[in-house]
């Protein structure tokens, strides 16, 4: 290396998937809630009214607290140098791809995605399968920002091979 301190690591961004997936599970809290409260209301005997209660509550629970926590688990992180993805609730998974990689970044939508701007970016690293970040909003900007931080990671590699005379391998 030439000797020169390297640019700091920098977070540009922290992403979840689009919140309009938890628009279903706040809609089944509110319907249970509102069931279990009447159910317990209604009914004369204690022991049916604890199980309407119970039953509640587990609905709540697996139906609208699972889906918002394993929301809040999974996040793509994009700084400076690399995209860092992770996803799960009981088995955590991390992915990283280094912007100096050179990959190619593509943006796939349904149509609910385009009417809301969120979509699927695909990031093809020369692997098996390409690295799918799901469902992101303002996909069309973190597409070209991805491209941008990408091109500026070569750029900055390549000039660093210029500088210290690394030349590629010869056949």
């Amino acid at each position: 290396m030439t000797g020169e301190p390297r640019e700091p690591e920098r977070v540009i961004v922290l992403l979840r998937a689009h919140a309009r997936c938890l628009v279903v599970p706040v809609l089944v809290v509110t319907a249970v809630s509102g069931a279990a409260v009447y159910g317990a209301a209604v009914l004369e005997e204690t022991w049916l009214r604890i199980a309407v209660a119970a039953g509640g509550a587990l609905a709540i629970i697996l139906l609208g607290l699972v889906p918002y926590v394993r929301w809040l688990a999974s996040h793509v992180l994009i700084t400076t140098r690399r995209i860092v993805v992770r996803r799960g609730l009981g088995v955590r998974m991390r992915q990283e791809v280094l912007h100096s990689r050179s990959y190619d970044v593509s943006l796939r939508q349904s149509g609910l995605q385009r009417l809301f701007g969120s979509g699927d970016i695909l990031l093809n690293t020369g692997l098996d399968r390409p690295v799918v970040l799901r469902d992101l909003p303002r996909a069309a900007l973190v597409q070209e920002a991805l491209s941008d931080l990408m091109q500026q990671s070569r750029s900055a590699v390549a000039e660093a091979r210029r500088q210290t005379g690394a030349t590629p391998l010869a056949d």
